[in-house]
């Protein structure tokens, strides 16, 4: 669901470009809390410090996934968004900027994703995506019964509904600010009805990868927190919470963290690098549509249309295989890296301010 550039007019992107850059700047708080902690931090924030080396991590995952379009109807594909994955393993404001980072990445060096729209995309897929698939998921876990298995069957759910969400926000946005005259009605009706479809690859993705991730270590996952239900005693006739072992191993655990990120890292490089081959051809949902019903009469040059990277594949690689494999696997580790580095400065500037209120 990439917008070009030249789908909107100038006040549009300009407006989408300020909503992203205040989503941005209130991500950056909000990842302060979900990703902070320190030496003498409490269970929650021992969970925060658990789960911040997945961020750069997810971020890469997400880049990885998005290069492998799945056929959703005739000559149409679909990939995903990844919205509701990064909300659910990492926290929604720090899945905001694991988004915004993948799409910055793919539009500076793959030229996928217009430079102008980058604030609608940011606002389309990382805001929209996350803040609905969010809300849905932790509105699911209030009333499922608290088990892995909720948490599962949650992220199926509000992966399932970020897209078509995802998909009325592109119409509602390009009735303010297209570039064409066109009826929105057949534009909502055509983006929805495709968008629902790839909605189940999305959910179908973000179920196995949330559900993977749990099997092995439930503490990483933002989700989850606080699933598990605490031990009780009856003191005096009085049930109170049980004391806490910190020093006690996570239940559940089955891996290190260091061996989750470097399968999941290794997982991204092989879809990046291999499997991305054999990835549909057929054009997206948004570019579907937009062939159809006309939108993209006005599509410009992407300004990084000269990059070596451009169309993912590596300029003078002659061989199609190797040429997209090693954009791929550029691409994954560029994302792993400026995911990773966000990350640790957002954690840098959390526990800074302690000795700065002294």
């Amino acid at each position: 669901m990439h917008v070009p550039d030249g789908f909107f007019d100038a006040p549009a992107s300009a407006v989408t470009g300020a909503v992203a850059v205040g989503a941005l700047a209130v991500s950056l708080r909000g990842a302060r809390r979900e990703q902070g902690g320190t030496s003498r931090a409490s269970e929650a924030e021992r969970g925060r410090e658990r789960t911040a080396p997945l961020a750069g991590l997810v971020a890469a995952f997400i880049f990885a996934v998005q290069m492998l379009n799945f056929p959703v109807a005739a000559g149409t594909s679909g990939h995903l968004l990844g919205g509701a994955l990064a909300a659910i393993l990492v926290g929604p404001f720090t899945g905001v900027l694991c988004m915004s980072v993948v799409l910055l990445m793919q539009g500076i060096l793959f030229a996928d994703g217009g430079l102008t729209a980058l604030g609608v995309n940011i606002t389309d897929m990382a805001i929209v995506t996350t803040v609905v698939a969010y809300a849905v998921f932790r509105g699911l876990l209030k009333v499922l019964p608290r088990s892995r298995r909720s948490v599962t069957a949650a992220s199926f759910v509000a992966a399932l509904l970020s897209v078509p969400a995802a998909s009325v926000a592109f119409t509602l946005l390009y009735a303010v600010g297209g570039t064409t005259d066109v009826s929105i009605g057949k534009v909502a009706t055509a983006m929805i009805g495709v968008h629902v479809l790839i909605g189940v690859g999305e959910a179908a993705i973000t179920a196995l990868t949330v559900g993977a991730v749990i099997a092995v270590r439930p503490d990483l996952v933002y989700g989850a927190r606080g699933m598990r239900q605490g031990l009780k005693l009856r003191v005096n006739g009085v049930l109170m919470d049980a004391p806490s072992a910190p020093s006690a191993p996570v239940a559940g655990a089955r891996a290190s963290r260091r061996a989750v990120w470097a399968t999941g890292l290794a997982t991204s490089l092989v879809l990046a690098g291999f499997v991305s081959f054999y990835a549909s051809s057929a054009p997206d949902g948004l570019e579907k549509v937009a062939r159809d019903q006309g939108i993209d009469a006005r599509t410009e040059e992407h300004a990084a249309a000269g990059s070596p990277l451009a169309g993912y594949g590596v300029e003078d690689v002659s061989d199609a295989r190797l040429s997209g494999g090693l954009a791929g696997v550029i691409g994954v580790g560029t994302t792993v890296a400026v995911g990773s580095a966000v990350v640790r400065a957002v954690r840098r500037r959390r526990t800074s301010v302690p000795s700065q209120v002294r």
